[in-house]
């Protein structure tokens, strides 16, 4: 590297300071802080943005620079990978270790390995491990993995078996991280028959399953539906006074939710609240279409009021208490959860109008109907499709809906991109009315002359507006 000209320490900071500031570092990369070392280096910041540059060749830059530290080095390779340059991953890694002898170790090898193989890049991670091994390192039992477990994920399983039979006859015995990664590959792509013989290997072999293993299993099983091989492998794990991992509890009660199980999925559930479990929303979706399918509206207020103990009340929580009153046009139910909801200070959203707008419509009560439609704007609610749907649904039964039509043109909303913000739920509950339905039969017509724009309510309104009578 050529001469430079001193800077001292004090000028130094100055400039780290200068170029560490978001309005002139132009290198877009998210960097966790160090301890004592928050920011980036100069010399970090002119390697990034010397690679920044579309044409740049990690191999002009490390010649330039001579050498990189091995925090440097890893931190390009992230850089290489965030960039979608996976490819050159392997001719970086040849150059830096190739300037210091020491780095050429297994360490370093199983993680560019690893890399590799998560990039898709399997022909590449075999090239580094015939290199590695050129060197005279042979592979272990971690090695062995990494690469057994990344043929496997990419559905090579021939290849995974080979290296199988090659690490045995190393003299190195599979350990329960081999197999647990084989079983969950074979559980990615559906072959649950070579889960079982797996399963069959380990214990012929030696190899133990443990509880890692167990609950893989039932986490593949109850993916792929299959309750028989879940249970009877629950069943084992229970025998054998193993611990069932949270999330494979989850899976479990997703399982029985699927398929509609309700005590099973009652008792899965009690479990799980007694637990640390986390619980995905959507998951919470299904356990509500039970209820609601088999018309069990009750238990979706004791859902609402069991989650909310975990995690406060949400709003996903006020619209299982409100379906639950809605669902079966109690207004008096509906009045307490709203009431609840403003002394608890939270705000209406478009799903609690339309909770209580499809049930007013389902009642034909017209008068609180229109009351709920006009008050939207001074309560900052923005109407949906579902909404509009409600609207015109109504005016075909006899709702005079002229006053609400004007009121809303007035607030410019019928000139507003079409959206669907209304959750889920709430038309499983209701099912979708005569506007909705008829704009899904014209959707293909509706798309292809608004292809070119956006969608607004007028230009779905006027597309559907002769099937309805105006208000």
């Amino acid at each position: 590297m050529g001469s430079e000209t001193p800077v001292d320490n004090a000028a130094k900071r100055d400039m780290e300071k200068e170029w560490n500031s978001p309005a002139r570092y132009p290198v877009e990369i998210k960097k966790e802080k160090k301890k004592g070392k928050p920011y980036w280096s100069i010399e970090e910041i002119l390697l990034l943005n010397g690679l920044k540059k579309k044409q740049s060749d990690p191999t002009d830059i490390l010649q330039q620079d001579g050498d990189w530290s091995k925090e440097q080095f890893w931190d390009f390779i992230r850089f290489l990978r965030e960039s979608s340059r996976t490819s050159e991953i392997l001719q970086a890694f040849d150059l830096w270790k190739d300037v210091e002898k020491s780095r050429i170790n297994e360490e370093n090898y199983v993680k560019i390995i690893s890399l590799l193989f998560e990039d898709g890049l399997t022909d590449a991670a075999i090239l580094a491990l015939k290199q590695m091994e050129s060197h005279g390192i042979r592979p272990s039992l971690e090695m062995y993995n990494v690469v057994i477990h990344g043929f496997a994920r990419a559905g090579r399983f021939e290849d995974a078996v080979f290296y199988l039979e090659e690490m045995m006859n190393a003299g190195l015995s599979p350990d329960t991280e081999t197999y647990d990664g084989l079983i969950q590959s074979y559980g990615k792509y559906g072959m649950y028959d070579e889960m079982g013989r797996c399963l069959r290997e380990m214990e012929s072999g030696g190899c133990l399953p443990d509880y890692v293993t167990y609950n893989l299993l039932i986490r593949e099983f109850a993916k792929a539906g299959l309750l028989n091989k879940m249970e009877s492998t629950y069943s084992a794990l229970l025998a054998k006074r193993m611990d069932l991992q949270n999330s494979t509890l989850v899976a479990m009660l997703e399982a029985y939710a699927n398929f509609g199980i309700l005590d099973k999925m009652e008792k899965v559930f009690r479990r799980v609240l007694n637990s640390k479990a986390y619980l995905k929303d959507d998951l919470i979706r299904r356990l509500a279409r039970v209820y609601i399918e088999k018309l069990m509206f009750s238990r979706l207020e004791d859902l609402g009021l069991d989650l909310s103990s975990r995690t406060g009340s949400t709003d996903l929580v006020w619209c299982l208490r409100l379906l639950s009153h809605a669902c079966t046009l109690s207004k008096k139910g509906m009045y307490f959860i709203i009431q609840e909801m403003e002394s608890s200070e939270v705000p209406w959203n478009v799903t609690t109008a339309n909770i209580m707008a499809l049930a007013y419509l389902k009642m034909k009560d017209f008068t609180h109907l229109e009351i709920l439609l006009s008050e939207l704007p001074s309560r900052y609610v923005k109407p949906d499709i579902v909404t509009v749907g409600v609207l015109f649904d109504a005016i075909i039964s006899g709702f005079r809906g002229n006053p609400v039509k004007r009121l809303w043109t007035k607030t410019g909303f019928f000139d507003d991109t079409v959206e669907m913000n209304t959750d889920a739920l709430v038309l499983i509950a209701f099912g979708k009315g005569k506007f909705l339905k008829d704009f899904e039969e014209m959707f293909p017509l509706f798309e292809a002359k608004t292809r070119n724009g956006m969608w607004t309510y007028r230009h779905l309104i006027d597309s559907v507006k002769t099937r309805f009578v105006g208000g």
